[in-house]
């Protein structure tokens, strides 16, 4: 029996590689999938997570949760994702419904009836913000919160802040703040893990309907980067979390304290760490910093190569 998780997203193309991955392998026993507004709107994100998980045959439920931040005004990402969240290749729309259960009230539910569950965050983190605040004698149950968000040396929505905290900062705030283990993957680690062409042209080699749809995504996704950042490939930055749960001997990490800076004006959203110790602060993080690309690309064509009849 895998780890348990539940992840938490906003797919989005690298949420739904992560999906995928967590969905077929034999290391993760996925929950559930509950959705939040980030890359796209409420409903494209909830919309997308169904006809991902229905695409690659991954039986779970998709729990909606927060359609906009605690705070701040809502931010999306359609010069990435495009409008849908989803552009790229001709999906159709899905045959199973969201549960009438919220994302909250799930994640709740299964932390009260399951011993050690790992929460995956890969989009703005209202929805566990939410829960922890909901449910604050619940949080000692976590096993581990593992996160996709933040930067170190740059952020990608503004110079200093990366754009699944800065859509939510003040729900991030609340999670950094929690007493539970916590794991980081920041922009500094996330572009190490990057997808390139030859990669995307092996999962076409597979030879499948649902591996050329995936093929498309990727390929959107590298165009995009490619016109918003100059960036030759996309990175995969959502789907590390989920790499680092099946084969973490491909990372290395170092421990810091890291808090989310609420005020600046040029630095709202940035995540500030304590690299050099000077706050005397206790590390609240394990900060994931490097990756074997060549190892990640692996198991990533090793679970694509599942969906391949």
């Amino acid at each position: 029996m895998g780890r348990k998780i539940i992840l938490d997203c906003d797919p989005g193309h690298d949420d739904a590689i992560a999906i995928i991955m967590a969905g077929l392998s034999d290391d993760i026993e996925l929950l559930g999938v509950t959705t939040v507004a980030g890359n796209s709107y409420l409903e494209n994100t909830t919309r997308n997570a169904l006809i991902i998980t229905e695409l690659a045959g991954i039986d779970v439920e998709v729990y909606p949760g927060a359609a906009k931040p605690l705070v701040r005004d809502q931010i999306v990402a359609h010069d990435i994702h495009g409008y849908s969240g989803l552009e790229g290749a001709d999906l159709k729309e899905p045959t199973k419904k969201p549960s009438k259960e919220d994302a909250v009230h799930f994640m709740a539910k299964m932390i009260k009836e399951n011993e050690n569950v790992t929460i995956v965050a890969t989009g703005p983190l209202t929805n566990v913000a939410l829960f922890a605040k909901m449910y604050p004698q619940l949080i000692g149950k976590v096993r581990e919160i593992v996160i996709m968000g933040g930067g170190i040396a740059f952020g990608n929505v503004t110079p200093a802040a990366e754009f699944n905290i800065y859509a939510d900062p003040e729900a991030a705030d609340i999670v950094f703040k929690l007493d539970v283990p916590k794991t980081l993957a920041p922009l500094d680690l996330t572009h190490q893990a990057y997808i390139q062409k030859d990669d995307v042209e092996k999962i076409r080699q597979f030879g499948s309907d649902i591996l050329n749809t995936i093929a498309d995504l990727l390929e959107f996704f590298m165009k995009t980067y490619k016109e918003v950042f100059g960036i030759d490939g996309a990175p995969l930055h959502d789907p590390t979390t989920i790499a680092y749960l099946i084969e973490p001997d491909m990372f290395e990490w170092e421990d810091y304290y890291i808090e989310v800076e609420l005020k600046g004006k040029s630095t709202y959203g940035a995540t500030v760490t304590d690299i050099w110790k000077v706050t005397k602060k206790k590390p609240n993080f394990r900060v994931l910093t490097k990756i074997d690309r060549g190892e990640f690309i692996k198991l990533l064509l090793k679970l694509m190569g599942k969906l391949k009849k």
